[in-house]
């Protein structure tokens, strides 16, 4: 069967078949996904839900001084926009931005690629060794610059360097700053150039990048505080935290990601074995963004994932195109039937629900009033705080209450905290959760205040100070005691509904 040779007239139809089964299932992938029901679990939902409040982050946040300004500027700005054109909820910008941002990331791949069924291969082995594609799933502004990485990587292999490729880098790498904010990490792939020894594209890439930054610094209004805060928050994230286990998941270490270094090594025995015609890895500057984001790791994971792990995917995207073009011809049925076979492996496997990785959003319990008329009078009331140690208590809560007309003392980041009551989130993680280390903020509270806690329904938090009802499921709310309400330990507690 896969001898068979294609008619001389059919022959012509294969490479456009080929592009339109890749370019079919790539679009197919989100949609497929997005069906489930699913939801992003975290950052993606508070942006939608900004969107739609309307509302800056000191009207949300209690925020401590390191906050000046926005840092997902641009990103909330594309986000009000489709808001006021559409009128979507935040469900529905959701579902644009995790849709939209898969799309881009993987659209604006294929056109760098002679077969773009490499580029399937590539995804299904990240799919199968890592958890790339689903970050590609988040509908977070950090793939804006996972695509201007790759971008640029894919450029440096196929174009000459121009004042078209400056114009273009410059470009995206404006854009993902103004929607993402991280601009100091270009330093990464710029060093990588260097190491390579491609001294024109660092040369080229880095006055980009200083003029990119710029115009996106210029476009906030605000380019000063924009920049430092940056940098500010970075620091803060990683250097206020006594230990690495009461820091967000992403700013913890990885574990080394063997499977990782395997298709590294696999990669480099293909390069031998088949003879590809590429050139020395040491001149590769993805290799070198492989090596360095893999070192760099194991002190904070999301080097490896938001820029180790893309450079790995163009390093197999471009090595396994060579092999296929050095060993099936591009307007053969050989070819087509590999298309075929990789299209469904990667539509099946980036689309199976394996351990509910999709379907996980379905069994969450929000705390809203619209879906639980049961919680009022617990949910927080006007001009009040709502006290947690969980950042998905407020993703969730912000993203179904996003004109609640009250403010969440944790956010999507401890460091902006007030340093008080940091100290209270660190000294409470630090303790495993005790009930012991709410007291501050127990102390502290008002009537229109509420601590949210995880927990099961068997008995209310040790802190009876306060008056507590089992919310929804795996959620107690606890408020300050009412006046001729019954006494917090004896409150009849709700079974969640």
């Amino acid at each position: 069967m896969f001898e068979f040779e294609l008619p001389e007239k059919f022959r012509r139809y294969v490479p456009l078949a080929a592009w339109l089964v890749v370019a079919l299932v790539v679009l197919a992938i989100p949609l497929k996904i997005i069906g489930y029901g699913y939801l992003p679990g975290d950052d993606a939902l508070r942006h939608a839900a900004k969107a739609v409040s309307g509302k800056s982050w000191p009207e949300i946040l209690v925020l401590g001084p390191a906050f000046k300004i926005d840092h997902n500027l641009g990103w909330h700005a594309i986000l009000g926009a489709v808001h006021r054109a559409t009128n979507w909820d935040a469900e529905n910008l959701v579902v644009f931005s995790v849709v939209a941002l898969f799309l881009i990331v993987n659209g604006a791949m294929l056109p760098w690629l002679k077969r773009p069924e490499a580029w399937l291969a590539a995804l299904l082995i990240a799919m199968v060794i890592s958890d790339l594609p689903q970050r590609f799933m988040l509908g977070r502004p950090f793939m804006l610059t996972i695509t201007a990485l790759m971008t640029i990587l894919f450029a440096a292999q196929h174009c000459k360097i121009s004042l078209k490729i400056f114009a273009l880098f410059t470009a995206v790498i404006t854009v993902c700053t103004f929607v993402h904010g991280v601009w100091y990490l270009w330093l990464l792939p710029i060093a990588a150039f260097f190491f390579a020894g491609q001294f024109g594209w660092a040369v080229l890439l880095t006055f980009a990048w200083l003029t990119g930054t710029a115009f996106a610094a210029l476009l906030t209004a605000h380019p000063v505080d924009y920049l430092s805060q940056a940098l500010q928050v970075a620091f803060h994230s990683v250097g206020k935290h006594l230990t690495n286990r009461t820091e967000a998941e992403e700013l913890q270490p990885f574990d080394g990601a063997i499977l990782s270094v395997v298709v590294a090594g696999a990669l480099v025995g293909l390069r031998s074995l088949a003879k590809l015609n590429a050139p020395p890895l040491a001149r590769n500057p993805a290799f070198w963004i492989v090596c360095g984001c893999w070192i760099l790791g194991f002190r904070i994971s999301r080097f490896w994932e938001d820029w180790g792990w893309p450079a790995l995917m163009v390093w197999i995207a471009s090595d396994l195109e060579l092999f296929m073009v050095a060993k099936i011809a591009a307007d053969s049925l050989r070819r087509l039937w590999l298309v075929l076979i990789l299209a469904v492996a990667a539509f099946l496997c980036v689309t199976s629900d394996f351990s509910s990785r999709w379907t996980q959003s379905l069994a969450w319990q929000f705390l809203s009033e619209a879906e639980h008329p049961e919680l009022k009078g617990w949910m927080p009331e006007k001009n009040g705080i709502l006290y947690t140690v969980d950042m998905t208590i407020f993703y969730q809560t912000f993203f179904k209450n996003p004109n609640g007309d009250w403010r969440y003392i944790l956010g999507y980041e401890p460091a902006l905290m007030p340093a008080d009551d940091f100290e209270t989130y660190q000294k409470i993680l630090w303790n495993g959760g005790d009930a012991k280390g709410y007291a501050p903020w127990a102390a502290k509270m008002k009537p229109a205040d509420r601590l949210v806690i995880r927990g099961d329904g068997g008995a209310p938090p040790n802190i009876p100070q306060l008056q507590w009802d089992y919310g929804v499921s795996g959620i107690w709310i606890g408020r300050t005691p009412r006046t001729n309400s019954p006494d917090a330990t004896e409150a009849p507690l709700k079974s969640a509904q």
